[in-house]
């Protein structure tokens, strides 16, 4: 727990009760949608947050099972609008059910008092407080709103968070919502002082976000458009920074969508429904096309004709600092996998090439395994991850020097990237070229390996498990067939072909297979492109 936290909780475990109302001072509304399946999930005792699931039994908020990312959506209370969809009465006393004994045992596991965690645990009570306790029982309702002032007055006088991440931002909307909600003048203002800056460092000058992912970006923009609509609901100047990042998010979120409406997987990215997409987008009220450029965070847009691809072309954040309560990381590169130098690829509403996705929620070694360079499409150099992976983001050894160039003409673009990710202990450094023709019918590739001595070095594709592959007999290309039928074949040179199995967890977790082009060691350099097969030659 950080040093300011620490003190705070212990100066106010001190002080008398706060006082607080029977009920909130102005009406809350969660602005976004449940999920009903897991709402389901919820009823039977198992809760399952981004793909991971385990069992909430009775008791489940002592010192508990699961990864901190785990407990910390347990504890925050952002599941309550899942029980909210469902809409029904055992859904509503479930929701009761579950506070009621958070309230008697929640206080055990070190990562509820996480100030990201305190601060979500905050907005969902209030955003869902006409669902869980406004026909309650009086004991329930002055237990939550005793709770949530002296939760308040802790996370307000320890801010500003020590956390790097958009958990920092949370814990201020808490605190400004609680501080609307109890009427008190003092956290408000304090709140205000903080929000400007915190605001200014989540968004990047480029609208995306500090943590270079889509997912956190997404978040972001909703913590962004709630705080946007409390101040303004209750007549308070929102400061600049605020309606400012909001312009610059909501175009950069624009430029992860793929042609279906989804969001490209990258750095803990999984899948989310295009509908919630299209209403973050329309409550931000930000108009804007997706950019071709992320220059801050390193992302870049080609499209032609029906294609699109999107690829990873900047430097990870730099190192966080280290790990808060209950073991949640403090840094922007909590969430941050290996995969520089990566890209997807869709056409029309087709998915073609992809990255594996993630499960940032679940135990190390399978979280793990999703966020190494072997998960993404891009070139993995004798088996080691272009970053180090540790628990709480990445190590020491990271690309530190990641360049790119693009350049365009007649509709056809280029774009050259290059990292270093392997500088240490190999000497080396990944070169990768992209060539995208005007029609949008070809994408061709270069990867190499620039060093004295280049080991052996493999070149993955991950494909959408909608995706189907055969090796064709000369064995230097697969051809790739996609939902509505469209053929593509995939050729290389310098490197041999195959066809491996791969596993893709964006949504559910479902099988999938990846074609693989494997050089050898000297070789230096692959050659490839993907292109569209006349029905004919289909």
């Amino acid at each position: 727990m950080s040093g300011i936290w620490r003190e705070a909780r212990k100066t106010l475990s001190g002080l008398k009760p706060i006082r607080v109302p029977e009920a909130p001072s102005r009406a809350f509304r969660d602005l976004w949608p449940g999920d009903a399946a897991r709402g389901q999930r919820l009823l039977k005792g198992e809760l399952e947050v981004m793909g991971t699931a385990r069992p909430m039994p009775e008791g489940a908020f002592g010192p508990g099972d699961g990864s901190p990312a785990w407990r910390a959506a347990l504890h925050g209370f952002g599941w309550l609008r899942d029980l909210r969809a469902l809409g029904s009465d055992a859904a509503r006393l479930r929701a009761r059910d579950i506070t009621g004994d958070w309230l008697a045992r929640g206080g055990a596991d070190p990562v509820s008092d996480a100030p990201e965690v305190v601060g979500t645990r905050i907005s969902a009570w209030l955003g869902h407080w006409d669902f869980v306790a406004a026909t309650a029982e009086d004991g329930l309702r002055r237990a939550m709103m005793q709770r949530l002032g002296a939760d308040a007055r802790g996370l307000v006088a320890g801010l500003p968070a020590e956390a790097r991440h958009r958990g920092a931002l949370v814990a201020i909307k808490g605190g400004l919502a609680a501080a609307v909600a109890l009427e008190e003048e003092a956290w408000l203002t304090r709140c205000l002082r903080f929000l400007p800056a915190e605001i200014d460092r989540q968004i990047l000058p480029d609208g995306a976000h500090v943590e270079r992912s889509p997912a956190a970006l997404l978040l972001a923009l909703q913590d962004l458009i709630e705080l946007r609509n409390l101040l303004h609901g209750t007549g308070i100047e929102a400061p600049p920074q605020l309606a400012l990042a909001l312009d610059r998010a909501a175009p950069a979120l624009r430029l992860f969508r793929h042609g279906d409406g989804g969001l490209a997987a990258f750095n803990g990215t999984r899948e989310e429904a295009a509908s919630l997409l299209d209403l973050v987008l329309t409550q931000a009220q930000a108009r804007g096309r997706a950019p071709l450029i992320l220059g801050d965070a390193g992302f870049q847009r080609l499209q032609a004709g029906r294609t699109l691809v999107i690829a990873d072309c900047g430097p990870p954040p730099p190192k966080g600092g280290g790990v808060g309560p209950g073991g949640l990381p403090r840094g922007a590169d909590r969430h941050h996998h290996a995969g520089t130098l990566s890209f997807e690829m869709s056409v029309g509403r087709d998915r073609l090439i992809v990255n594996c996705g993630a499960m940032p929620a679940a135990e190390g070694a399978w979280r793990d395994a999703l966020r190494a360079t072997a998960a993404h499409s891009t070139l993995t150099l004798s088996d080691k991850n272009s970053s180090e992976l540790t628990e709480d983001g990445l190590g020491g050894r990271r690309p530190e020097h990641v360049e790119a160039e693009r350049h365009e003409a007649s509709g056809a673009q280029w774009l050259e990237a290059t990292h270093d990710g392997w500088k240490k202990g190999f000497g080396a450094v990944h070169r990768r070229r992209l060539y995208l023709a005007e029609s949008g019918d070809d994408l061709r590739g270069e990867d190499s390996v620039e060093a004295e001595d280049p080991p052996a070095f493999t070149v993955r594709f991950h494909l959408h498990p909608s995706v189907t592959a055969s090796p064709q007999e000369d064995e230097t290309a697969v051809l790739l067939r996609l939902p509505s039928g469209a053929g593509w074949r995939l050729r290389a040179r310098g490197g041999t072909v195959s066809v491996e199995e791969s596993v893709h967890l964006f949504g559910e977790p479902r099988r999938g297979q990846q074609v693989v082009v494997q050089a050898e060691a000297g070789v230096g350099g692959v050659q490839w492109a993907i292109g569209r097969v006349a029905p004919a030659e289909g």
